[in-house]
């Protein structure tokens, strides 16, 4: 497994190097540059553009322009937000504590959901609450997530009053306290549930049918015929083996999870990595733009990496491959 690890990770070192020229060729592509930001409304002078242009190193050839910005990133330098004034690397850690409790929040809603209603939908196939939890998930699936986020604010938040519409946190609450964590979980819970909406009724179908799947397999029948009891063979044998690949699931949602919050994020106003990777393409910020997309491509070669090893991990038959 060691030696497997390994070799994963030396592999991704070419694919990096090909993310970051992708990445910064569509900078490139995009129209204006990050001096679009920078200048100054009152001085458009022709001279004073080109002058700026000639400091920033805009006129050096591409390449150069790859090379500088590349060494720059593997050294943490992530350059200058012209928008927020201010480090990329301060502004990007600061939106990444956000992004992490929500995403964090989606996974654990999206499993404890999905492993409930897909393990009674499996175990009672073709009943009442299996069409009606069948129904419930192809219509989550099936609805774009800011149409379930509208819904959810208008229930929840404006009518229920039960959560906020908007925002990570509330005015007023002391930051390190008890209230101030608290407060933080309860603003992150609805969009939380938003993001994590998809996967649960994906993950819940996907475990519905594996379970009747696997009921069916050899084992479950010879289990059957020798007096073992219809709890033991469901909890030892049946969904012991349909878990493995909602494990391997785990890995490939890191980072899902971090793009799909760019929709929630923005819907719900919320200070996170989505929502400043909007903003900032809508004022040209280039350096938080390049920044937040190597870390998404960054975070899914990763997630790839721990699914692969999860599943090395819960099937011996993998690891003997």
């Amino acid at each position: 497994m060691l030696t497997y690890t390994l070799r994963r990770l030396l592999g991704m070192i070419p694919l990096l190097l090909l993310i970051s020229v992708v990445v910064f060729t569509l900078a490139k592509s995009m129209p204006g540059d990050a001096l679009t930001g920078m200048i100054d409304p009152a001085n458009v002078k022709p001279e004073y553009i080109a002058e700026m242009r000639q400091q920033l190193g805009y006129n050096d050839p591409i390449p150069q322009q790859f090379i500088r910005w590349f060494g720059n990133m593997l050294r943490g330098d992530f350059g200058q937000s012209f928008i927020h004034k201010m480090p990329v690397s301060d502004l990007f850690f600061q939106r990444l504590q956000n992004t992490a409790i929500l995403a964090t929040m989606a996974i654990c809603i999206t499993y404890a959901i999905a492993f409930l209603t897909g393990m009674v939908a499996g175990r009672r196939p073709n009943t009442p609450i299996d069409y009606s939890i069948q129904t419930v998930s192809y219509i989550v699936y099936a609805l774009p997530s800011f149409i379930i986020g509208i819904v959810c604010i208008y229930i929840f938040a404006i009518k229920l009053g039960w959560v906020p519409a908007s925002g990570s946190r509330s005015v007023g609450v002391a930051d390190g306290t008890l209230a101030y964590y608290l407060n933080v979980l309860k603003n992150s819970l609805l969009p939380a549930f938003v993001l994590g909406s998809l996967g649960t009724a994906a993950y819940t179908q996907f475990l519905r049918n594996d379970i009747i799947e696997s009921s069916r397999k050899d084992y479950v029948r010879t289990a059957r015929a020798k007096g073992t009891s219809e709890r033991h063979i469901y909890n030892r044998h049946i969904l012991r083996n349909s878990l493995i690949p909602m494990v391997t699931f785990l890995g490939i949602d890191i980072g899902g999870l971090f793009g799909g919050a760019v929709i929630t994020e923005t819907l719900f106003v919320y200070p996170g990595m989505g929502e400043l990777f909007v903003s900032s393409i809508s004022s040209r910020d280039y350096s938080v733009v390049m920044t937040i997309t190597m870390f998404a491509s960054v975070m899914t070669l990763i997630g790839n990496l721990i699914s692969d090893l999860l599943y090395g991990y819960v099937d011996p038959r993998i690891r003997l491959r």
